[in-house]
């Protein structure tokens, strides 16, 4: 019995077909697609559960595909991207991202990421956060966000990554959800035109 149906979209197809084979013997049924525009005819045919997106592809790009998943299908998605830059990041958030995960990843770690987006999707959501605004993201995708941009900036594993923002938490006196967001808005912060030097 299949775990769930998710749309997979990579312009790599040597990605691609390690993710399609990956989350296929972890136990999904998966449809994959290596551009933007088979990607929203395939989640308009197939209504995929959750869809896994490459962000910088040639046509429409990833988040082209999420606006559209979001807006017409109600499709959640998460991003796979070797990309952690500020405009990036604050793109992310803008779409409401399930999960941002950063490459380079085995299907070891991006499984895992997929059955908790799964196990979240089923879970009944609270009347609040069907009409919170897309910035306003739960704590979950707000530490998955910093976690991101804490690899990236120093070429961390995501458990290194993970352990340096319980950390910060711990040492400026917040929580965990706290600190995320406290890095997630800095980053948005440069982001905005004429914050730069």
């Amino acid at each position: 019995m299949s775990k769930g149906k998710i749309l997979v979209v990579d312009d790599d197809r040597l990605v691609l077909a390690t993710l399609s084979y990956g989350l296929t013997q972890a136990g999904f049924e998966v449809i994959d697609a290596d551009n933007g525009d088979d990607a929203i005819l395939l989640a308009r045919e197939h209504r995929p559960e959750l869809a896994l997106l490459d962000i910088r592809m040639e046509g429409l790009t990833g988040f082209d595909v999420a606006a559209y998943l979001r807006e017409f299908l109600q499709t959640p998605f998460m991003f796979l991207s070797a990309f952690t830059d500020e405009a990036t990041v604050a793109k992310v958030k803008e779409l409401g991202a399930v999960a941002y995960l950063v490459k380079p990843l085995d299907i070891a770690q991006i499984v895992p990421a997929v059955e908790a987006a799964f196990a979240r999707s089923a879970a009944p959501a609270p009347a609040a956060a069907v009409s919170a605004p897309p910035s306003e993201l739960p704590s979950l995708e707000v530490t998955a966000l910093a976690v991101g941009v804490l690899m990236h900036r120093y070429s961390l594993p995501r458990d290194e990554a993970l352990a340096r923002l319980m950390s910060l938490a711990s040492a400026d006196g917040h929580s965990l959800p706290e600190q995320a967001r406290r890095i997630v808005d800095a980053v948005e912060l440069l982001a905005r035109p004429g914050q730069k030097p």
